[in-house]
């Protein structure tokens, strides 16, 4: 007989089935004994009054693995409106030692601490695995998405010989006795396949070895990164960043409705045209000093009200920030050079995607190099591939998790990352 998932009982009411999964609770009552079995598709309810078999389910532990053989009968107070009768069951392994909580609570009780100290069995809760449901959700959106525009996915290095950003918040290692780092993005290499298939996006880890030990905050990340070649500028990209958070968000309401519903979330409307401001009107309606050089996240969260209130959106773009801010292949904005054609995107109130147009030409770049002070070489591999002929163009990058952090309204980050990496955590 081949095993079926809870959720298809419904769909076989007088039916005798095999079910498999995890003992999620067992409650025993004096004349009748409930297996409630949890599966990936969700709970299924076992009714036990054979004695022999109520025995048997005494013995278990919770998380233990079990098969269960039972008829299907309807029951408007079961999970689902049915349940498993007259079954037998037969562990699947030996009985599993109890996790330090409660899985079948409602809510995690533990800290959050612990729970990532014991992430293999925290992430068996509806509510976390609910998060990484919408965060798969959201990147199939963003694939699909991307490809019926004529987009190509690559795949690029993670290993590479110089710093992305021109800064010092790399992660460094022995490469067979050369220096190198782990890549702070794809920036670099998804530019230089502009030149190869005109729109390139890709999915990967990417590494910050920024000390930082906030909520919002992880020294590896998920990365949605896109580039687009034939650009007139920078609103180009945004264009298209609004199509894609458009395929995101219904996307994720298409396939994760249920990890939604267990959130109590819904997903945002984005609109056919997202409102946005100029950096220096961001900084008046932030209430900001003028030569302000960057956004606070007091800022960005007062810009979020501000963009709810006057134009009931979720969503809001910042654009022409100052140039001494931007990595030095940002495009200057030719009527206001101090300024970038680059820009952000703030999602309720806190930063969720930086992009832009970049510096196409190679003499740019080599004047951009020495503008800032530094040396050709280290990016000689990169700025050369721009002597052979390169289209204006630019793109941006979304933060996965913190994506689907603020789609849920998790506090931290690290709710709804599997396995996070941050200043104090490398394990699990």
């Amino acid at each position: 007989m081949q095993r079926i998932l809870s959720t298809e009982l419904p769909a076989r009411v007088g039916a005798t089935v095999r079910l498999a999964g995890w003992v999620h609770r067992r409650r025993l009552l004096k004349s009748v004994a409930f297996l409630i079995v949890r599966d990936a598709a969700g709970l299924a309810q076992v009714v036990v009054a054979a004695p022999a078999v109520r025995e048997q389910i005494e013995a278990l532990t919770e998380e233990t693995v079990v098969e269960v053989v039972g008829t299907v009968v309807a029951n408007p107070t079961a999970p689902a409106g049915v349940e498993v009768v007259e079954p037998t069951v037969r562990p699947l392994g030996p009985p599993a030692v109890p996790p330090p909580f409660d899985l079948y609570r409602p809510v995690l009780t533990a800290t959050l601490p612990t729970q990532l100290d014991h992430a293999p069995v925290a992430l068996r809760h509806p509510v976390r695995s609910a998060a990484l449901r919408i965060s798969a959700a959201a990147v199939s959106g963003f694939r699909a998405t991307l490809d019926g525009r004529g987009f190509v996915e690559v795949h690029t290095p993670k290993v590479v010989a110089s710093s992305t950003e021109s800064g010092a918040n790399v992660f460094a290692l022995d490469w067979f006795g050369r220096p190198a780092y782990l890549a702070q993005s794809p920036q670099f290499y998804k530019q230089l396949m502009v030149g190869v298939f005109e729109r390139v996006y890709e999915v990967g880890p990417v590494f910050r070895a920024e000390p930082h030990d906030t909520v919002r905050h992880l020294a590896q990340y998920t990365s949605l990164d896109v580039e687009l070649g034939f650009v007139a500028d920078h609103r180009d990209v945004m264009a298209v960043l609004r199509e894609t958070l458009a395929g995101m968000v219904a996307t994720v309401g298409e396939r994760a409705g249920g990890a939604l519903a267990t959130l109590g979330v819904t997903v945002p409307e984005v609109p056919a045209e997202i409102p946005a401001v100029h950096f220096t009107d961001a900084l008046k309606i932030a209430g900001a000093p003028a030569d302000e050089p960057d956004l606070a996240p007091a800022h960005e969260r007062a810009l979020g009200e501000w963009a709810l209130r006057e134009h009931g959106c979720d969503f809001l773009f910042v654009t022409g920030y100052p140039m001494a801010k931007r990595p030095f292949y940002t495009h200057p904005d030719p009527a206001r050079p101090a300024y970038s054609n680059g820009f952000d995107l703030l999602f309720r109130g806190v930063e969720l995607v930086t992009g832009g147009q970049r510096l196409h030409r190679h003499a740019d770049y080599l004047a951009a190099l020495a503008a800032r002070g530094e040396p050709v070489e280290p990016y000689a591999g990169y700025v050369d591939a721009f002597r052979h002929g390169m289209p204006p163009h630019g793109g941006f990058a979304i933060g996965l998790e913190r994506f689907v952090a603020r789609l849920t309204g998790a506090a931290n980050v690290r709710e709804v990352t599997a396995f996070p990496r941050d200043l104090h955590r490398i394990t699990p």
